[in-house]
C-alpha cells in the first residue's frame, strides 16, 4: 500500500487520466464543421469520426478492464495513455477523412484501455470508506467537467489555430499523464487469477461492439428495419452466449451472478439513465445554442459552465450525502432532479428565454446529473471484490458509454422525426425542392438557407423559413425533453424499489464467486 503522504499525487495522476479521456469526449465534435471544409468530409464521413471512437471504445472496454486485472492496471493505463495520446497526435497530421477515422479507432482502444485502470487503481489505493467516498466523487466531477469543457477548448483552439490543433492537444498531456502515473501511482493487479477467459474476453467484446455499432446505425436504417432487428437479435444472442459461457467458467473474466446484486445491478441502471439523459441533453442544447440563438462553438462552452460546475458540485457532495443519508435516496433525488429539468425546459423553452433561466436550468440538471452518478458509481464499486475492480470499472463505463450512446440516438431519433414533420408543414409552398430537402437535413442547414434568401434580398421568404424551422427545432426539442424526463422518471422509480439504502462496505479479495444477494 501507498504511503499516505504519496496519495495526494496518485489521485491527481489517475483524475488528469479520466480527465483526458472525458475531454475527448466533446472536443472533438467542435471541429466536426471546419473538417468539411478542409478535408473534404462528408456527412456519413463525420459520423465515423465521432463514432469510431465510440464503438471501438465500448467493445473492448470489458476486455481491457478484465486484461487489466489479469496482467496489472498501472501497466494498462500507461499503455492505454501512450496509444490514446500518439493516435491523436497522428489524427492530426491526417490528409483525409479515412484517416482521421482510422486514428480515432486507435484511440477508442487506448480510452478502453485507459479509463477502467483509472477507477480500478482508485478504489485499490483509496480503501476506506471515507477515502474512497471522496475519490470517487472527485472521478464524477472530474468526468463531468471534462465533458462540458470539451467545446471551451475546441472552440478556442479552433479559433486561433487549425482543426489538427483539437488533436495535437492530447499528445503532450498523455505524456505528462504517463509520467505522473508511473512516478507515483503504485502497481495493483489480482494475483489469485491464473487463466484467461478466453471465450469471455471475445463474446465480450462481440457483443458491446454489436449492440453499439446496431444503436449507432439505428436512426439511419430505422429501428424496425432489418438491419436494426438483426443487429438486436445478435446482440442478444451473443449477451446469452457470454452468460452461458461466464457461468461455465472456472475462472470468469465477470462474475455474471453480480448482477443478482441490486447495490451492482440497479446502480448500473441509473449510470445507464444518467448518461442517456445527459448525452441527449448536450446533443440538443449545443443546437440550440449554435443555430438558434447563435453563439460561437466557443460560447457554446462558456454557456455551459453551469452543467460543469453544478456536475462537479453534485458529485462530490452526492457521494457524501450517500453514505450519511443513503444511496437509494440520493441517486432517487439525482433521477428526480433531472426529469424536473426536462419537464421545465419542455414547457419554457423559446429561441429568446433569457439566459438567466437556461443557466439555472442547467444548474439544476447538473446537480441531478452529480447526485445520480456518483453515488451510483460508489455502490458498484463497492459491490466488486478488489481483485475484480477492473472489470467492475469496466462495467461501470460501458454502462455509461451505452447510455450515452442510447441517448443521443433515440432522443435524436425523436427529435429528427418531430422536426421533418413540422417543417413540413410549414416551410413555404414556393421554395425550391431542392432548398426544401436541404432545411429538412438539420436545423442549422435551413437557417443557412434563410440567411442566404436574406442576402438575396428575398427577405420575406427568409423569414418564412427562419420561423419554421425555429419552430420546428423547438417542437422536436420539446417532445424528445418530454421523452428524456419519462426516462428519468422510469429511473427514479426503479432506484427507489429496487436500490439499496446503504452503500456496501468494501469487499475483500476472494476466490470468483458471487456476492450475496441484499435486498433494498
Amino acid at each position: 500500500m501507498p504511503r499516505t503522504r504519496s496519495k495526494p499525487l496518485i489521485l491527481v495522476a489517475l483524475l488528469l487520466a479520466a480527465f483526458a479521456v472525458n475531454l475527448d469526449t466533446t472536443l472533438v465534435n467542435v471541429a466536426l464543421p471546419t473538417l468539411i471544409r478542409e478535408l473534404g468530409a462528408t456527412d456519413r464521413q463525420l459520423q465515423w469520426v465521432v463514432d469510431a471512437y465510440n464503438l471501438v471504445f465500448a467493445a473492448l472496454l470489458l476486455t481491457s478492464g478484465s486484461l487489466s486485472d489479469r496482467f496489472g492496471r498501472k501497466g494498462m493505463l500507461v499503455g492505454g495513455l501512450v496509444v490514446f495520446g500518439a493516435s491523436s497526435l497522428v489524427g492530426g497530421f491526417a490528409t483525409s477523412p479515412g484517416e482521421l477515422i482510422v486514428a480515432r479507432a486507435v484511440m477508442g482502444l487506448g480510452a478502453a484501455m485507459t479509463f477502467p485502470a483509472t477507477l480500478s487503481l482508485l478504489t485499490n489505493v483509496f480503501t476506506s470508506r471515507r477515502e474512497r467516498t471522496l475519490s470517487i466523487g472527485l472521478w464524477g466531477a472530474t468526468s463531468g467537467v471534462a465533458i462540458a469543457l470539451g467545446p471551451i477548448v475546441g472552440g478556442f483552439l479552433l479559433r486561433h489555430f487549425s482543426w489538427s490543433s483539437v488533436f495535437y492537444l492530447l499528445g503532450p498531456v498523455a505524456v505528462a499523464v504517463v509520467a505522473l502515473v508511473a512516478a507515483f501511482v503504485p502497481p495493483s493487479r489480482d494475483r489469485s487469477s491464473k487463466h484467461l477467459d478466453f471465450p469471455g474476453l471475445l463474446l465480450s467484446a462481440g457483443f458491446m461492439g454489436l449492440l453499439v455499432y446496431t444503436i449507432i446505425e439505428a436512426p439511419s436504417h430505422g429501428w424496425k428495419s432489418i438491419p436494426s432487428i438483426a443487429g438486436f437479435t445478435g446482440s442478444a444472442v451473443l449477451l446469452a452466449a457470454f452468460v452461458m459461457s461466464e457461468r461455465r467458467a472456472a475462472q470468469p473474466m465477470l462474475d455474471v451472478r453480480l448482477f443478482r446484486n441490486m447495490r451492482f445491478s440497479a446502480a448500473s441502471a441509473a449510470v445507464t439513465i444518467g448518461f442517456f439523459t445527459l448525452f441527449g441533453f448536450i446533443f440538443l442544447i449545443t443546437q440550440f445554442f449554435q443555430f438558434v440563438r447563435g453563439y460561437s462553438p466557443l460560447s457554446t462552452g462558456v454557456h455551459l459552465l453551469p452543467v460543469a460546475l453544478s456536475v462537479a458540485i453534485g458529485s462530490v457532495v452526492g457521494t457524501n450525502l450517500a453514505v450519511r443519508v443513503g444511496t437509494k435516496a440520493i441517486v432517487t433525488a439525482g433521477l428526480a432532479l433531472q426529469a424536473i429539468f426536462y419537464f421545465w425546459v419542455a414547457a419554457d423553452l423559446s429561441p429568446t428565454l433569457d439566459y438567466s433561466i437556461i443557466a439555472t436550468q442547467m444548474v439544476v440538471y447538473g446537480l441531478g446529473m452529480g447526485l445520480t452518478t456518483a453515488p451510483a458509481t460508489e455502490s458498484i464499486m463497492g459491490a466488486v471484490a478488489t481483485d475484480q475492480a477492473g472489470v467492475g470499472s469496466a462495467v461501470n463505463d460501458s454502462t455509461r458509454l451505452l447510455g450515452g450512446t442510447l441517448g443521443v440516438a433515440v432522443i435524436g431519433s425523436v427529435y429528427a422525426s418531430l422536426y421533418n414533420s413540422r417543417l413540413g408543414a410549414t416551410l413555404p409552398a414556393a421554395l425550391p425542392g431542392a432548398l426544401t430537402n436541404t432545411a429538412h437535413q438539420s436545423v442549422g442547414a435551413a437557417l443557412e438557407i434563410s440567411h442566404q434568401l436574406a442576402a438575396q434580398g428575398q427577405h420575406a421568404t427568409a423569414d418564412a423559413v427562419r420561423l419554421a424551422a425555429v419552430h420546428a427545432f423547438n417542437h422536436g426539442f420539446s417532445i424528445g425533453s418530454l421523452v428524456a424526463a419519462g426516462v428519468a422518471v422510469a429511473g427514479a422509480l426503479l432506484a427507489a424499489v429496487f436500490l439499496p439504502n446503504q452503500p456496501p462496505q468494501r469487499a475483500e479479495p476472494r476466490e470468483r464467486s458471487a456476492q450475496p444477494i441484499e435486498t433494498p
